[in-house]
């Protein structure tokens, strides 16, 4: 019973006890306004303990300027409401804040500061609506950093977003404090505040307390200003009127007037095919002027009278279109008609023939079909055909300006000539699809066959010359085409003036005729460039043959007076086909003066027909006679020749002629010279030498057609090359040619046609454009070469590939309009466009070579040029002072006038300085702190309708 009553007791008395502390106010518990406070002064110490570099390491997010500004960020609850606070920082701390030059923050430029922290509410607005609540976010961080013994600077957002408004407290260490404050008028700006005088005397106001007019006092007052102007630019209705006022004088014609406006690239090389915005609309000119003193308003009133010419830096900033820096912005230029091309190529293997793609579209129901594979009108379609066969000057597709050394490298066509300008219309047709591509390629060979049956010029195309076979094989076809189209152009007119001379022997008549198919040389024009192709294309007689150049210092042709005296004495050989007399060579057996014949020009052939020789070479047995096989055609035309114009000739003397390698002489073995030799050869008779080895074998191939060989002047011999029959295998190629070989050859020719045209860009020294020109041939050609190889291989890599190329080359293009523009921007002062140029590049270099531009596609290029002073006058001379039209529009509020323009923007930085001490932190610090600070500073942005002030005042608490 006892223990049960002491129980009882125990329980009744925790009962009170628990009564008593119910009772209790236990002021130790942190509310909830000091525990954000805690919170704020974690984060903050933790930022402290890491410093900048770790910062970093943990993921500080870099700011789009270009004073190397970071920030992190940490969020916070309080009172049902999240906020978020940003601790902005630099990486370098030498102890100044960054100059007007550079691109700041907002609050940086407005206060001074260099780093900060800012806490704002995660709001739609991002700003504080209430004032007491932006009062007790800012006591709330204050105490946070007195707390961690910072002094960085703590802002609020307050008011409407658009107003920029700001308060903001910092502790400076000392027994001062300084507290901001920045807002924004928006409209209706007080007369007096848009001068330089009414501006010091608001500032002088916020520390002169007197009755007496500001502008009779004297302060000492230090201030900065930069002026920013933009350069003008002219609307329709400018041009319209001026337009106007000038026909009105001269007393021309509206309409013909009117059609002399031009685009700024009219002039640049892809005009012809794209027009492009100016990359730069206009340029920003900052003057700044850099620590000056007043004392009164009136020197405020002398300053703003003042020209910006006598400013202390100048710093000029392009101004970009509005897409140009911003590069997920698909542009229109070659690069995006190149993708459309490369996407032809891959559709290019659903059909056999280009008929098919045609067919598909005009047999298809669907809407889309039809949508997608758009077909221009046939107006259109006749405007291209004229424009590549029937508008065409005189083109000489091999010596295009253009062309740069590394083109040749693409296996495609030279950019005048006829396929190439193909390509370039076919990326414009349309929308560059496949069925497009078939329309215009079935009415551009049809366009072909006409110039061959009219046996009109193919344009565009030399009539003469070698086949490069460096080009694309469609280029090389015609080519050989224009030469068929030339020879037969040459049979018609000799058979014309032959039948309109009744009186000319029937010999001469069928020299014309025969004479159709080959080049004459005649005497006058020397032999040099005959025997020169001679020895070129002997050079495929054999594998121990070797080429060689006719030396004119030992073999000149005969004077006319030697020729006639040689003549007469031959006659009774009947001398028939001499191009000239050699006086330095003579015949083995008659000891005549040897001539030269006149030769027919060799066969020419694609590279189609190359590769079959070589490939029925390489089935024979013997390589080496069939190979002479193949070129018998060609010797037993020479040696024939030779006999005609050599009647008393051996064949010792052909090869002496033909192949002087195969003549062994024996003065060379003894040393004796070669002029001795031939003075020695007119005494000792005859001369001492014999043929090589392989020409005097038993059984030689080549004596044997000597042999054979008859003596036929080369007029009367049958042509090496048959255009008719060269001409429609040349026809039956383009219209037999399959859908994926012409893709191919088009996307290489189209990349290296397009190369060329940027390449006639003109865009002064600007030595980092032309490397980047040069590294793009390099880039294309690798990859290009595997084009061709495409429809045998399906190797998808090969697409996508040229689908980078395609990136590639649009970077290069977007770089080199803007070269173009710069160049003519400052023709007067190129050192000025290659400084901005280099400046962009090395921005843009990262972007380039890439198809993916995540993360540096907001970047912004903010880099400004400092103008030296001899430079001044020209980017001056931008400005042009207004016209009249343009004059009354405008209300000039401002002063500092350039060339009639005021400032687009006028930003002015007043300070006032006074001397502290004492600081309550450490006593050593007291030493540093014997220095002058602004306990003053107001900082106005303004324009000619709304003015912002931002003022922090630095006071003793």
């Amino acid at each position: 019973m006892a223990s049960t009553s002491n129980s009882k007791s125990i329980a009744e008395d925790e009962d009170e006890e628990e009564e008593e502390l119910a009772r209790f106010d236990d002021f130790t518990l942190a509310s909830s306004w000091e525990r954000f406070i805690s919170d704020i002064e974690v984060v903050c110490r933790q930022w402290l303990a890491d410093g900048p570099q770790n910062l970093l390491v943990k993921g500080a997010v870099p700011m789009d300027l270009s004073n190397g500004l970071y920030k992190v960020k940490s969020e916070f609850k309080y009172a049902m409401k999240s906020y978020c606070m940003e601790y902005y920082f630099k990486t370098t701390n030498d102890g100044k804040v960054a100059d007007w030059n550079q691109t700041l923050h907002d609050l940086q430029l407005s206060f001074g500061v260099k780093e900060f922290v800012m806490i704002a509410p995660q709001s739609a607005s991002g700003v504080v609506l209430d004032s007491p609540e932006a009062s007790k976010l800012l006591s709330a961080v204050a105490i946070a950093l007195s707390n961690c013994s910072s002094l960085w600077p703590a802002f609020v957002p307050v008011h409407d977003p658009s107003r920029k408004a700001y308060i903001g407290i910092q502790n400076m260490g000392t027994v001062f404090t300084r507290r901001f404050e920045a807002d924004r008028i928006g409209s209706q700006v007080p007369i007096k505040l848009m001068h330089l005088e009414g501006l010091y005397e608001l500032f002088v106001s916020k520390f002169a307390y007197t009755r007496m007019d500001l502008s009779m006092q004297q302060f000492k007052i230090h201030f900065k200003m930069r002026l920013t102007y933009r350069t003008p630019t002219y609307d329709d209705d400018d041009e319209v009127h001026e337009a106007d006022d000038g026909i009105m004088e001269s007393g021309g014609n509206a309409e013909s007037e009117t059609r002399k406006k031009t685009q700024w690239d009219d002039d640049c090389p892809w005009s012809e095919w794209y027009t492009t915005d100016d990359p730069v609309k206009g340029f920003e000119l900052l003057a700044i002027w850099s620590e000056i003193t007043a004392e009164s308003s009136l020197e405020m009133a002398e300053l703003e009278n003042a020209s910006p010419l006598e400013a202390e830096k100048w710093f000029l900033h392009p101004c970009f279109s509005e897409n140009f820096d911003i590069s997920d912005v698909k542009t229109v230029g070659f690069a995006s008609q190149l993708c459309l091309l490369v996407k032809a190529l891959e559709m290019s293997l659903e059909a056999q023939f280009m008929e098919d793609f045609v067919s598909a579209i005009e047999n298809s129901g669907s809407d889309n079909a039809k949508s997608s594979a758009v077909i221009p009108p046939p107006t259109v379609l006749d405007r291209v055909l004229k424009d590549l066969f029937h508008q065409v000057a005189e083109a000489q597709p091999y010596l295009s300006t253009g062309e740069h050394k590394g083109s040749r490298a693409i296996k495609g066509a030279p950019l005048d000539s006829l396929f190439a300008q193909f390509c370039l219309h076919a990326l414009w047709f349309g929308n560059c699809n496949i069925h497009a591509i078939a329309v215009l390629w079935i009415e551009f060979v049809r366009e072909v066959r006409w110039c061959w049956e009219e046996s009109q010029p193919l344009p565009r195309m030399p009539a003469n010359g070698i086949i490069d076979l460096s080009t694309c094989l469609i280029n090389q076809k015609l080519h050989m085409l224009a030469i068929c189209i030339d020879r037969q152009r040459q049979q018609g007119t000799k058979l014309s003036d032959v039948s309109q001379h009744d009186d000319t022997p029937d010999d001469a008549k069928e020299d014309l005729q025969d004479q159709r198919f080959f080049s004459p040389h005649e005497v006058s024009e020397g032999f040099e460039g005959e025997r020169e192709s001679q020895s070129t294309s002997n050079g495929l007689l054999g594998p121990k043959t070797e080429e060689v150049s006719y030396n004119p210092k030992h073999h000149e042709i005969a004077t006319s007076k030697i020729a006639t005296s040689t003549f007469s004495k031959s006659s009774e050989h009947d001398r028939r086909g001499s191009a000239g007399a050699l006086p330095d060579m003579m015949l083995l057996h008659s000891r005549e003066i040897m001539h030269a014949p006149i030769t027919q020009d060799p066969p020419l052939m694609t590279e189609d027909m190359h590769e079959e020789r070589l490939r029925a070479a390489e089935a024979s047995a013997d390589s080496f006679s069939f190979s002479a096989q193949l070129e018998k055609e060609i010797l037993v035309s020479d040696m024939s020749a030779f006999k005609a114009a050599n009647p008393d000739a051996v064949f010792e003397d052909f090869i002496r002629w033909h192949s002087p390698k195969d003549w062994e002489d024996d003065y060379s073995e003894i040393g004796v010279s070669q002029t001795s030799t031939v003075e020695g050869s007119k005494n000792e008779w005859p001369p001492r030498g014999r043929l090589s080895k392989r020409m005097s074998e038993f059984g030689s191939s080549w004596r044997k057609i000597w042999n054979e060989a008859p003596a036929l002047q080369a007029s009367k011999q049958k042509p090496l090359l048959d255009p008719n029959r060269e001409g429609e295998k040349v026809l039956h190629y383009l219209e037999t040619l399959r859908p994926h070989q012409l893709l191919e050859q088009m996307v290489c020719t189209a990349f290296r046609a397009a190369a060329d045209t940027l390449n006639q860009t003109s865009f002064g020294d600007l030595k980092q454009m032309t490397t980047k020109i040069g590294q793009l041939y390099l880039t294309m050609s690798s990859p290009l070469k595997y084009v061709q190889s495409y429809s045998r291989s399906g190797d998808g890599d090969i697409i996508e590939d040229v689908r980078r190329l395609c990136v590639i080359f649009g970077h290069v293009e977007k770089l080199l309009t803007l070269a173009a523009s710069l160049h003519r921007n400052f023709l007067q002062a190129p050192s000025l466009a290659e400084a901005i140029f280099s400046d962009y590049y090395d921005y843009y270099q990262q972007k380039m070579g890439s198809g993916s531009m995540q993360g540096d596609s907001k970047k912004e290029f903010k880099k400004k040029h400092e103008i030296r002073a001899r430079e001044r006058d020209v980017v001056a001379s931008m400005f042009t002072p207004p016209t009249a039209n343009q004059s009354w529009r405008k209300v000039l509020s401002m002063g500092n006038l350039l060339n009639g323009h005021e400032p687009t923007l006028r930003e002015i930085t007043f300070s006032k300085r006074d001397r502290v001490s004492k600081s309550y932190y450490t006593a050593s610090a007291s030493k540093f702190y014997q220095q002058e600070i602004e306990t003053y500073r107001m900082y106005v942005c303004e324009t000619s309708n709304d003015l912002r002030v931002a003022l922090a005042v630095a006071s003793c608490d």
